[in-house]
């Protein structure tokens, strides 16, 4: 059985390149019509916002998880068909963890970093075995990637660390190991996290 429902980290911002924006409408329409749920921060900005639209577009289903304090700040979501108000960040990445096969990060800012790092982290600590996927648009992740290649260079990682997550160009990339991934068991015991 191939991944049912993925999580899709992205900017709360369109950024400064055209190619962001084309590769979050790609990947919401490429989810949708695949069949995929996708599992996203419920806000309706930035690339995020674009992700969910072109999902729903496409005829699929989207969970959105918001925090009460983004709700104004992010403008959730009135389009979607499941929207969870959490009381915490903290509780909005375990509850998209939870409802996540897999997770895939596209072009964003410190909160795209925030929750890739802590995702690959939890899987360095064996907590899930859930493939993550890193879309370098347009060379958008090659510093962050720069950065996980000193971790390991300086001593404070472990080679293995690199295997943890698969970089890919593009999304057609992504969409292609997404169908081609066995599901992992999710679960809604977040309770190790």
């Amino acid at each position: 059985m191939s991944v049912a429902a993925v999580a899709v980290f992205c900017g709360s911002r369109f950024g400064t390149r055209p190619a962001f924006l084309a590769a979050a409408r790609e990947m919401g329409t490429g989810l949708g019509e695949a069949g995929m749920r996708l599992v996203y921060g419920g806000g309706d900005v930035g690339l995020m916002g674009a992700v969910a639209d072109a999902t729903l577009l496409a005829g699929g289903q989207v969970s959105g998880v918001i925090p009460t304090f983004l709700q104004s700040r992010e403008v959730m979501h009135a389009g979607v068909d499941d929207l969870t108000v959490t009381d915490s960040m903290h509780s909005r990445k375990q509850l998209m963890f939870a409802r996540a096969d897999a997770f895939v990060v596209l072009p964003g800012g410190l909160g795209t970093f925030d929750e890739t790092m802590e995702i690959v982290t939890w899987r360095q600590l064996k907590l899930h075995d859930k493939p993550i996927f890193i879309v370098n648009v347009a060379g958008w992740a090659d510093a962050m990637l720069a950065m996980l290649d000193a971790a390991v260079h300086d001593g404070f990682a472990e080679t293995s660390a690199l295997a943890l997550f698969e970089v890919v160009p593009d999304v057609a990339t992504v969409m292609a190991r997404l169908t081609a991934t066995p599901r992992q068991p999710t679960t809604e015991d977040v309770s190790r996290l």
